[in-house]
């Protein structure tokens, strides 16, 4: 079988290890970024791009695709995940449990303490590394990292199952659990769709030697002479790495990812099945455009990068609101409601 998967683990005081997020754990590990708010004496010369607000070094590629069902609900659900339907927090955590259970049918989890921003990235890699030679050998591997570089904005990914088919071809296979005993509506499968094909974007990248090591350490600033953790260094030497220090790893993930005789993925699949009974509802096959891809995360990207305006839902799409945590207090829809009344002149509401 495959090696154990590791997880960070940072405890503090009533805190579970490795139940802090990627972006919680660079707020703990980089105090010095708070010297850029303002306030703190530091004048910011321009605005701040979304990026900046949030102290986010790289996104996640569920970011790009929750903004294709209504960027203006991702940004709420960032600034603002206490106003989340209780329902919508009892289906996600449900969702984690599931994923949980088949990333345990091919591997153990097991915690390991880190103590700089460049162990937990180690973890991610020591991750990825380990699941190379299976993935050489023919087998499937579940939850795998994947990391990427668009539009010079840097993405992180987690691949449900990469397996071989009958016919040889590499197949990536997302599982997405839903609460009711249907397949979902088109918009939330063009969602999925955008999802699984950023990650083949990414990952055909890794494969083919274009993910080079300084391009991680320079986008989420991480220190390549930094020695590693001794739990890092004991468990690197459990699955047969010996490194010192976290530039060592980015080698070896470079030189194993791309002198692997690893296929760019050849087939997208999406498998939704319905959580409380576990059946599956149906299998989706998806196209991937690449130049279609490339376009539409241009057009996200824009929005982090400070180029354009948060946007909400078109009025086609507006259905969307009904069942959204924010719909009573989003300024889109507030602006939309607006937009009409004053062309036909009744009294304004300010």
């Amino acid at each position: 079988g495959a090696e154990a998967a590791i997880q960070a683990s940072m405890a503090g005081p009533g805190s579970e290890p490795g139940e802090l997020s990627d972006s919680e754990l660079l707020l703990l590990l980089e105090p010095g970024d708070q010297a850029l708010q303002p306030g703190f004496g530091v004048r910011l010369k321009r605005a701040q791009t979304p990026l900046e607000k949030y102290y986010l070094k790289y996104l996640c590629v569920t970011d790009l695709s929750t903004q294709s069902w209504c960027e203006q609900q991702m940004v709420y659900g960032r600034e603002l995940p206490q106003l989340q339907v209780p329902e919508t927090v009892v289906l996600l955590n449900t969702g984690k449990s599931i994923h949980l259970a088949r990333e345990l049918e091919v591997h153990d989890v097991v915690r390991v303490h880190v103590t700089s921003r460049e162990d937990s990235w180690a973890i991610k890699i020591l991750n990825l590394l380990s699941v190379i030679p299976e993935l050489q050998a023919g087998g499937c591997v579940r939850e795998l990292p994947v990391f990427g570089v668009i539009e010079d904005v840097f993405l992180m990914g987690i691949i449900d199952e990469l397996c071989y088919s009958a016919t040889g071809e590499l197949e990536l296979r997302e599982l997405k659990t839903r609460g009711r005993p249907f397949m979902p509506s088109g918009a939330q499968k063009k969602r999925d769709y955008f999802q699984v094909c950023l990650y083949k974007y990414i990952f055909d990248a890794m494969v083919q030697g274009k993910l080079k090591p300084d391009v991680i350490t320079s986008h989420i600033q991480l220190r390549p002479e930094q020695p590693l953790g001794s739990q890092i260094r004991e468990h690197a030497q459990k699955v047969g790495f010996t490194v010192t220090c976290f530039g060592d790893l980015l080698e070896l993930m470079y030189l194993n990812l791309t002198l692997s005789d690893i296929p760019g993925i050849d087939c997208l699949k999406i498998e939704y099945s319905h959580q409380e009974s576990n059946t599956l509802l149906g299998t989706e096959v998806v196209r991937f455009e690449e130049e279609k891809v490339r376009e539409k995360a241009q057009h996200y990207l824009a929005y982090w990068k400070g180029q354009r305006e948060v946007q909400g839902v078109e009025i086609e799409e507006a259905w969307k609101c009904q069942s959204c945590s924010y719909s009573e207090i989003c300024d889109w829809r507030k602006k939309r409601a607006e937009g009409p009344e004053q062309r036909s002149g009744p009294k304004k509401s300010k």
